[in-house]
């Protein structure tokens, strides 16, 4: 029971890597909020998760901060504190850079780095008043070492990165941490997309030779998320099975 009495609130929730850490959140004993675009996925989530604890939801677009900061406020109104933020609603918009249309620049900044920064912003000054307090952000491997036809998704993940490290320098004094974990390819509902012939060319380019599982991904945010980690902030967890050695 490592997250026991603790608050979380998880954004991109209700699906994928979001939803397993809600799930191991909540066997560690965690009260778990999700917040999400998608009304129907968050209600098949909720109802999916209840028998392992609490859970809350709230239609969030993170990309408007007085949407974020009004849910943030609805779960100190009935849980009294946030212990742990989760910044993890991402989109992508893939495309090369000479065909790609400003707007999905745009929309991808909006979403995983401004959306990011909203949850944070969201957050900190009740964690800094309860001198306690865990922000961690999702970016991935390839906000680390690049990826073709994704300049625009890269670009907000390495942008966490840089953000996180200022704010866990800002942010330490009030024992609020803030890390990031970046996870490798992993086995996602976003994965069915992609062709056998892709996921296969990833697989081999990972020293482990497979895709991550969520719950491998969910275990990186539990310790980040856990007392265990008291003293680790402005880290970057990468979770990926060695892609980028």
């Amino acid at each position: 029971m490592r997250l026991k009495n603790k608050v979380a609130v998880i954004t991109g929730g209700a699906q994928g890597i979001g939803k397993e850490t809600a799930k191991r959140f909540l066997q560690e004993g965690a009260t778990v909020a999700l917040f999400d675009m998608n009304e129907e996925q968050l209600k098949t989530a909720s109802d999916e998760l209840a028998e392992y604890g609490e859970v809350l939801t709230d239609k969030v677009n993170v990309a408007v901060y007085e949407e974020v900061e009004k849910a943030v406020n609805r779960v100190i109104e009935k849980k009294s504190k946030v212990d742990i933020m989760i910044a993890n609603a991402g989109i992508t918009r893939d495309s090369m850079v000479h065909k790609m249309d400003t707007s999905k620049f745009d929309q991808v900044i909006d979403v995983n780095l401004k959306g990011a920064y909203n949850s944070a912003r969201a957050v900190v000054e009740k964690m800094r008043e309860q001198g306690s307090g865990r922000i961690i952000f999702t970016s991935s491997v390839v906000g680390e070492y690049g990826n073709i036809g994704q300049a625009n998704y890269a670009a907000s993940k390495a942008g966490l990165i840089g953000m996180a490290k200022s704010m866990a320098k800002e942010m330490g004094r009030k024992n609020v941490t803030v890390n990031v974990v970046a996870p490798g390819y992993t086995n996602t509902e976003m994965m069915k997309t992609v062709p056998e012939k892709v996921l296969n060319i990833m697989c081999e380019k990972t020293p482990m030779a497979r895709l991550a599982e969520p719950v491998e991904i969910a275990n990186g945010f539990l310790f980040l998320a856990s007392d265990e980690a008291s003293f680790v902030t402005g880290h970057v967890l990468s979770v990926n099975g060695g892609l980028t050695l």
